[in-house]
Parts: C-alpha cells; sequence; structure tokens
C-alpha cells in the first residue's frame, strides 16, 4: 500500500550505499543471493528463539533487497543490464519471506506454546497473493499491458505490500509472544489483498 511513496523516499539512500558498493567483485546477483542467505539465517535464528539477533539479521537481508535493484540500474546505465536479477530477486524474496514464517513458527511454538495454524494460514495467503500477481505479470507481459514501475514484474499494488511484509515480519520478532495472534490478522489481510488483485487483475486483462 505505501510501497511507491517508500520507494520514493529511499531512493536517494539506496542510490548511495549502491555507489559505495559498486566495485568490480560485488554483482547484485551476489547481493541478492546474499540478503538470501542472511533471511535464512534469521529464520534459523527465530527458530532457536534468538530473536533479537534474528531481527538484525533480518532487517539486514532486506537492506540487501533493496540495493541489489539499485545496484543493477546503476550498472544498467553503463550498458550491463540483465534479466537473471530480476528471477532471482523473486526466487530469494520466496525463499526469505516463506522461511521466515516457517523459522518464527518454530520458534514461538517452542517458546510459548503458539499454535501453528495461523503461520500456516499465512503461508497459504502469500501462496495465493504470489501466485495471482505471478500469473498477471506474466500475462501483462505478453499481451502489453505491463505495468512499469521500475521493477522486474508487473506487481499490483493492493494494502498487502513489500514493506507492510516487511514490517508484519519484524514485529513478530519484536513481540514473538504475540506472533501467533500477529499472524492470524496478517493473514486475513493478505488473503484480502489476493482478493483486491485477482479483481483488478480481472478489469486490466479483460
Amino acid at each position: 500500500m505505501i510501497d511507491s511513496q517508500l520507494r520514493r523516499a529511499l531512493q536517494r539512500p539506496l542510490e548511495w550505499g549502491a555507489r559505495a558498493i559498486d566495485v568490480t567483485w560485488v554483482t547484485p546477483n551476489r547481493l541478492t543471493l546474499a540478503g538470501m542467505l542472511l533471511g535464512l539465517t534469521s529464520a534459523a535464528l527465530a527458530a532457536f528463539q534468538l530473536w533479537i539477533p534474528a531481527l538484525v539479521v533480518w532487517l539486514l537481508s532486506r537492506i540487501l533487497d533493496g540495493l541489489d535493484g539499485t545496484l543493477a540500474r546503476r550498472r544498467s546505465k553503463h550498458g550491463s543490464a540483465s534479466e537473471v536479477g530480476g528471477f532471482l530477486d523473486i526466487v530469494a524474496d520466496f525463499v526469505s519471506y516463506g522461511a521466515s514464517v516457517v523459522g518464527v513458527a518454530i520458534g514461538a511454538a517452542a517458546a510459548f506454546d503458539a499454535p501453528w495454524w495461523p503461520f500456516l494460514l499465512v503461508l497459504f495467503a502469500y501462496y495465493l497473493n504470489g501466485t495471482t500477481f505471478l500469473a498477471f505479470s506474466s500475462i501483462a507481459e505478453r499481451t502489453g499491458r505491463r505495468i512499469d514501475d521500475g521493477r522486474s514484474l508487473s506487481f499490483l499494488g493492493r494494502i498487502a505490500e513489500g514493506a507492510e511484509t516487511i514490517f508484519v515480519h519484524s514485529l513478530w520478532l519484536i513481540l514473538p509472544w504475540f506472533a501467533w495472534q500477529i499472524a492470524l490478522v496478517w493473514a486475513a489481510v493478505v488473503f484480502a489483498s489476493a482478493v483486491q488483485r485477482v479483481v483488478l487483475a480481472v478489469r486490466i486483462l479483460r
């Protein structure tokens, strides 16, 4: 819901960061993979109830997730563009977010006897949400109705986007004793967002 505004607010800091790390051995794809590894590490730390380290590592992984695209766009101005980066970025995001849900579920169940089913609902909601925007992106590209906002895929912005997702995943690391309640509310929000995306996609592609 606030991704476009947040991207504009963070554009300059991310450009500064990309300029600082723009050396030969640092590539956008390596940043993407490093961000994914940090996301997996955060999930493992959460599973072992190391909540604050998990939070710090999670936020670092999301910073790298922002820097990889910024560095790629910086390099593309000099003629080195590749579609591989966009593919790896979406795969890394799915891996990181899915692992984060599982890690928090394991940790919260062990430490606070939290039920599993709210986290399963979140994963199911992510599955539906991912299906809607990936299917739309593919068909929109083929039919010439691509939404170009600087990202590799055509995203249908709704109430649950990247900024909200990062916030919620951070929140249940800050308040792990409320993690399953947060997950329950978040699942409902993501389900609503998936429905919104389906309605919007049908209108655009009709």
